[in-house]
């Protein structure tokens, strides 16, 4: 099935409900048509959202007691403690009644198909509080479905599109029982952060792959991330921002070599020329590639160091701070991992998106640096420190579930196997 262009696509559904509302439907499909104008602004304005990857307030009217996570709370917050001790209680009543039914895959679950495996999609819509009980266990794909997904999705960190996909609907059949082991569990985690964290500081959530930066208890900008494979986690941090690098160059790590710059090179020597990094021995001076036995470990005597520039690994910004662990956050010029469910590609350090705004954020009270310099000297390329005026506390923290001031329950894949369930808890294969 095609996508159609958005302008066209509002009347489309109202044609369905009204068609719908005349016939097979009758009487309850005649008052979803009454109300199509108004859900198809809802609608219109979670597809805007969802491109500025925002989350929504409410639906309309009928449904107001169904609440989209607000976008401005953050996730290490003292009430965060309380709200999601609240919440176990609950998904230990749906545990023990039976949880909420497995989802079947289907690819008629779309809006204005009807199908078998919606009610069931409805029944698990309405069991996680994403779809209000009055819209009913009929076997129709309507727009009040769509939102409820759309929710669900939000609460998962899961592209807001209201469609099930691998993944989304991977994340409707994780047993409630799995469910209420996390909470269990995150809640610890989260009285560990509960004290005083500071009024301006860095979170990220590893597992979500999102980073907020808070000031006097709001989330005033968030940033989708990229962090560490399963085999090479990135890990808790508890540290300070100190420093921010323009047009850095980036030093290949040891690690990095060993596991993937030799198989790289024994596979495409000109790999090294191509990426414009430069091999320097000990005392600085350049080797060329053709001076080291790729078919050994020779290379790790070396120094690898990626010139500045558009296709450096580290994009044109390197986010420091003391670690013993020698990771830091950067650009990337890898954006499309960005628009990815899974964002877990990196060998430990942080990807930023949208980088220049935290970076402005960082650099509000440090003399010479507002929005327009940062950008004047990324543009010109040259290499450049800024040191913080004031460090700012960072933290790199592993919560996979947890329910922020609002009440709505949060939920992330355990990546890493941390939550002491068994298995990870994975919402794609």
């Amino acid at each position: 099935m095609t996508d159609r262009p958005r302008s066209s696509s509002i009347w489309d559904r109202r044609a369905v409900l009204r068609h719908l509302g005349q016939g097979a439907l009758g009487a309850g499909a005649a008052l979803a048509a009454g109300r199509a104008e108004a859900q198809d602004k809802v609608l219109q304005m979670l597809m805007e959202q969802t491109r500025r990857s925002d989350f929504g307030q409410t639906y309309d009217a009928g449904i107001r007691s169904v609440k989209m996570p607000k976008s401005s709370l953050p996730t290490l917050a003292p009430q965060t403690v309380q709200t999601t001790e609240a919440a176990i209680p609950r998904y230990e009543q749906l545990a023990a009644q039976g949880g909420w039914p497995a989802v079947p895959n289907s690819d008629r679950m779309r809006l204005g198909n009807r199908d078998k495996a919606v009610i069931a999609l409805r029944q698990r819509l309405i069991a996680g509080g994403d779809l209000a009980t009055s819209a009913g266990v009929s076997d129709v794909f309507d727009s009040y479905v769509e939102a409820g997904v759309k929710r669900f999705q939000a609460r998962h960190g899961l592209t807001v599109d209201g469609l099930v996909r691998e993944a989304t609907l991977s994340a409707m059949n994780v047993p409630a029982e799995v469910r209420v082991a996390q909470l269990r569990t995150n809640l610890t985690r989260l009285k560990s952060f509960s004290g005083n964290l500071g009024p301006k500081f860095v979170m990220c959530n590893i597992p979500a792959a999102q980073i907020e930066a808070i000031e006097n208890g709001v989330a005033v900008t968030r940033h989708t991330a990229v962090v560490g494979k399963p085999d090479r986690a990135s890990p808790e941090i508890n540290s300070r921002i100190v420093e921010v690098n323009f047009n850095p160059y980036w030093t290949v790590p040891v690690s990095i070599v060993k596991r993937d710059l030799i198989p790289r090179m024994q596979e495409e020597p000109d790999y090294l020329t191509k990426q414009r990094i430069r091999i320097l021995d000990g005392r600085g001076r350049e080797l060329q590639p053709t001076q080291i036995n790729w078919y050994s470990e020779e290379a790790v005597n070396y120094m690898f160091k990626q010139d500045p520039g558009d296709f450096n690994s580290l994009g044109a910004i390197r986010i420091n701070f003391p670690s013993a662990h020698g990771v830091y956050m950067h650009d990337t010029p890898s954006r499309n991992l960005f628009g990815e469910d899974f964002r877990f590609h990196s060998s430990g350090c942080v990807r930023v998106q949208n980088v220049r705004e935290l970076v402005t954020w960082l650099l509000a009270g440090t003399p010479g640096w507002s929005r327009q310099q940062i950008d004047q000297v990324i543009r010109s390329g040259e290499r450049k420190d800024a040191r913080l005026k004031t460090p700012v506390p960072l933290y790199w923290v592993y919560v996979t579930a947890w329910a922020t001031q609002d009440g709505v329950v949060q939920f992330r894949d355990d990546i890493y196997g941390r939550d002491g369930i068994g298995a990870a808890t994975i919402s794609r294969g």
